[in-house]
């Protein structure tokens, strides 16, 4: 099959600036529906990447992202949300974007031209074989992620992505692919709409399911969730009283001693 950047194709809707807001709506929550039924269609594909990533992980590895613009910017959320939901070190899921940290606020569009400088930001970290790289692209044809990719390959690094194009480049250089064909955007070639929408979908898939084969999930409870706000807080001491049936004056206290909703319950059931 020959390589097509359905990502880049037209609009299957036409005159946009004379529709309602409510015709945009119904036309961007049509498509939206596509994402979802597209994320569905490769669940093989996804459970095959985490598998490996649990794999790497379970074994002291680390898990990377590596991405530009929208696709870069998904990465660095997604990373920086496990510390928070998971209680894992932060350099245990670690995003990259092309053009550093500024790009996260500040569009540096040509940062993703360089099929070097990916690989040359990983080696910062000292990436090696027991962890896993995973690069996101929507085209699948980004060269600072297709170069990061090809070079991790060569040193035996598992590599993974997620790519919105079947037969890419990317998937050329990835052990495990994901080819999520969401078909043509809403606003021609605005990958950060449905596309985003997909990958990000699969993000939480990745990091949620790997998590919890990991232990970091008792029930349906995250277990090892840092207590970083009244929110958490409270939602912390919830969990504790439903699972033990002890009064929050007790766990309110327990939880400041312990700072773990795991060990507050460990305690308590002692």
């Amino acid at each position: 099959m020959t390589f097509e950047k359905i990502t880049e194709a037209d609009s299957y809707h036409n005159d946009l600036e004379k529709k309602s807001i409510s015709e945009l709506l119904d036309g961007m929550h049509q498509e939206d529906q596509n994402a979802i039924a597209a994320v569905g269609a490769v669940r093989d594909q996804t459970a095959a990447l985490i598998a490996r990533v649990v794999e790497q992980l379970g074994n002291g590895g680390r898990l990377f992202y590596i991405g530009a613009g929208t696709s870069g910017r998904l990465g660095v959320l997604d990373a920086s949300e496990c510390p928070p939901t998971f209680g894992t070190a932060p350099e245990k899921v670690i995003g990259l974007i092309a053009g550093g940290d500024l790009a996260l606020r500040k569009s540096i569009e040509k940062a993703e031209d360089d099929t070097q400088q990916a690989w040359k930001d990983l080696q910062e970290y000292q990436i090696n074989t027991k962890d896993i790289l995973v690069g996101i692209a929507a085209s699948g044809t980004t060269p600072y992620v297709v170069g990061g990719l090809a070079e991790a390959q060569k040193q035996g690094i598992p590599t993974g992505c997620i790519a919105c194009n079947v037969n890419s480049p990317l998937e050329a250089v990835s052990d495990f692919p994901i080819e999520v064909v969401v078909g043509p955007e809403f606003l021609t070639g605005s990958s950060r709409m449905k596309a985003g929408t997909a990958q990000k979908l699969i993000l939480n898939s990745i990091t949620t399911a790997t998590m919890i084969q990991l232990g970091h999930v008792k029930g349906n409870k995250m277990v090892d969730m840092q207590l970083s706000n009244d929110k958490l807080q409270d939602r912390a001491e919830r969990m504790v009283m439903e699972a033990t049936g002890v009064e929050r004056s007790i766990v309110k206290k327990l939880l400041q001693e312990h700072g773990s909703v795991r060990q507050a319950i460990a305690e308590l059931k002692k």
